[in-house]
Parts: C-alpha cells; sequence; structure tokens
C-alpha cells in the first residue's frame, strides 16, 4: 500500500477501524490502490474473484449482460463498500461486471488474503456481514419495485428518491444518463420517456436533465412511495438504529 496515497484513511473505513493494528497491517501490506479512469471495467461478468475490491472513491456501476451483449445496470456501489463479496465468499464466478464511470479509486485486495482474515478477524467477518446484508437489502427493494410497480409509479418514486438525496424538494437533477435509470428501473428507454411524459400531469416538468417538482403531494399520491422499497439503508459505520423512526 502506497503510504504516499493522498487524502485516503484506509485505517479509518469501517472494514479496517475494527481490526487490531497488526492484522489490519498485514492486510494492507498486501493491497493495492486501482486508480480506475471513467470506463474503466473492474471485472467481467463470469470472471473467478482474484481480488476482493472497496470503493474508496467514486462510484462502480455493476451491469448485467445477456449472450448476445443486452446489458441493463443492476446497481451502483458507493464508498465506503464492497464490490460483490458475496462472489469471494461463495468462490463462485461474478454474475455481473463492474464498471467505474467516473474516474475512482478502489482498494485491491488478494482473495486469499481477505478469506484468511476473515476466517481469524471477527471485527472483518462483522464488517463483511453488514455489507451483504446492505447489498440484500438493496436487491430486495429493487426486486420489489420492479415488481410491484407500474412504470409510472417506479419514475415517479425515482423523482421523490432523488429529491430526497439530493437535499432539492423542488428541483432534481438526473444523476444518470436517461438510458441507465431507464435500464436500472427495468424501463426501456422510450417507456422510460413516456412515463416521464404521462406524470407532467402530476406535478412535474421537465426540461433536459433537470426536473421541476411542481406539487410533491399530488406526485407523491400518484406514485404511492414506500419507506419499504424507496428508503435507502444507513451508511456503513452508522448506527441504523439511530438517526431515524422510519422502518428500514
Amino acid at each position: 500500500m502506497d503510504a504516499a496515497e493522498p487524502h485516503l484513511d484506509l485505517e479509518a473505513l469501517p472494514f479496517f477501524a475494527g481490526l487490531p493494528k497488526s492484522a489490519r497491517d498485514r492486510l494492507l501490506g498486501v493491497s493495492g490502490i486501482l486508480r480506475a479512469g471513467a470506463g474503466t471495467v473492474v471485472f467481467e461478468q463470469g470472471e473467478t474473484p482474484r481480488f476482493q475490491y472497496l470503493v474508496v472513491d467514486g462510484t462502480a456501476q455493476l451491469f448485467g449482460r445477456t449472450a448476445e451483449g443486452r446489458e441493463v445496470l443492476i446497481d451502483v456501489v458507493e464508498p465506503p463498500e464492497l464490490l460483490l463479496p458475496a462472489a469471494l465468499a461463495s468462490g463462485g464466478p461474478y454474475l455481473m461486471e463492474a464498471r467505474t464511470p467516473e474516474p475512482s479509486r478502489l482498494v485491491l485486495i488478494p482473495a486469499a488474503a481477505f478469506r484468511e482474515a476473515m476466517a481469524q478477524e471477527q471485527a472483518l467477518s462483522q464488517a463483511v456481514v453488514a455489507s451483504l446484508a446492505r447489498q440484500f437489502r438493496r436487491m430486495a427493494r429493487q426486486i420489489k419495485n420492479l415488481k410491484l410497480r407500474s412504470a409510472s409509479e417506479r419514475v415517479g418514486c425515482y423523482i421523490l428518491a432523488q429529491a430526497r438525496r439530493q437535499g432539492s424538494p423542488s428541483r432534481v437533477v438526473l444523476p444518470l444518463e436517461k438510458k441507465l435509470i431507464a435500464s436500472e428501473l427495468g424501463l426501456t428507454r422510450e417507456s422510460f420517456s413516456r412515463a416521464l411524459s404521462g406524470l407532467r400531469r402530476h406535478g412535474i416538468a421537465v426540461r433536459g436533465d433537470t426536473i421541476d417538482i411542481l406539487d410533491a403531494a399530488r406526485l407523491a399520491a400518484a406514485c404511492r412511495p414506500d419507506p419499504l422499497i424507496d428508503f435507502e439503508e444507513p451508511p456503513l459505520g452508522r448506527d441504523p438504529h439511530q438517526g431515524s423512526e422510519t422502518p428500514r
């Protein structure tokens, strides 16, 4: 590990903070940093894990792809979170491809060293279980979103979720290309556009990648947001029982 890596306090990350210094030094001593540019493929779908990747800067997008080349956006992984630890833990191949849509930094920990540290250090195994739990709950929310809602409801709830996330109740800037948002919501680009157009009568105005929420109550009444689908898990390292009265 490059000790001169700027502005990157790895020891403070949830996956390392609870480890004894000797175990932390041993694990970080065999690790490296991947500085990935926009569009970098971190690993391919079907590849056997050689490293455990930890996103520390930027983001990683997870895509599923058919044999014919059709792909959909499944998830977006933000720091500080592990990339698909279930594959490394199970020894199975990656079920998705990981790409960085922006300049990002990831810690690379050799698979064997990470498995050994998990077996020896309860703090690390607990951190991995917490990451797996977050990812499972995120996927469960996504499945409920896809199976229980119409296209318009999915798009409307996405807009309201982005308004909360961006701290802007009256205006949302779409964080991804529309075709990627459509893919994440299980829609075609055309279906996404039709849903946006249909939601205009429920209190939104669309200007390119900016959406003005003119009547949040009317939009919510039309798309019916549900805290058991739409609200995000608390960040890693924060006590999930504090700071929220909404069931997670």
